[in-house]
């Protein structure tokens, strides 16, 4: 799995390091008032215990499904395959956190979509931005770090399944990713 990584471009403790700062900027945010982070699955799944850790006030913790990418490289149509129930956004300050702000259509759809079903407010935070993706106006009111235009895997982000479980973040061989699709693009939610 190692052998598969082009170099390292977050180390362990650059990310905690990262980590502690958006938990205070949250923190800070949301000091003396209710809310629900709702974790996109499966890529920010690591991302967010680390955070909520680290967040000193109460907090409830809900999780959405979205996916677009499957077992490529390319970016599909997005599929959203469950949202938190009526009465953990209603009403509800929340706080959708993912692995990397990309594209930027996955943060803002399941915003919109929070919106649309009576969410008082809806903040995101991502634990990676890459801006040079963009093709939705969209940014996060938190990020951990900015990231190149890379193929980046590890700490939650994947490549077809694969490397979550790496404790930083690495910029795979292209060699690993081309051999199956041709197409240079990020995995994740989009």
């Amino acid at each position: 799995m190692h052998l598969d990584i082009d170099r390292v471009l977050l180390s362990e403790a650059e990310i905690r390091e990262g980590i502690d700062r958006v938990a205070a900027e949250v923190t800070a945010h949301f000091q003396g008032r209710e809310f629900t982070v709702v974790s996109v699955l499966k890529g920010s799944c690591i991302f967010a215990s680390d955070l909520i850790r680290r967040i000193p006030i109460p907090l409830e913790l809900a999780f959405v499904a979205a996916s677009s990418y499957r077992d490529g490289t390319e970016s599909g149509e997005l599929r959203v395959d469950f949202l938190p129930a009526g009465n953990e956004i209603e009403g509800r300050n929340l706080l959708l956190v993912d692995d990397i702000l990309d594209t930027g259509r996955t943060i803002s759809r399941l915003a919109q979509e929070m919106r649309s079903r009576g969410a008082a407010e809806v903040s995101s935070c991502v634990f990676l931005d890459k801006p040079s993706r963009r093709t939705v106006d969209c940014h996060a009111n938190f990020k951990a770090f900015e990231v190149e235009n890379l193929f980046v895997v590890g700490y939650g982000l994947d490549y077809a399944g694969r490397y979550r479980n790496l404790p930083y973040v690495g910029a795979l061989k292209e060699s690993v990713y081309t051999a199956a699709s041709g197409e240079p693009e990020q995995t994740g939610t989009v």
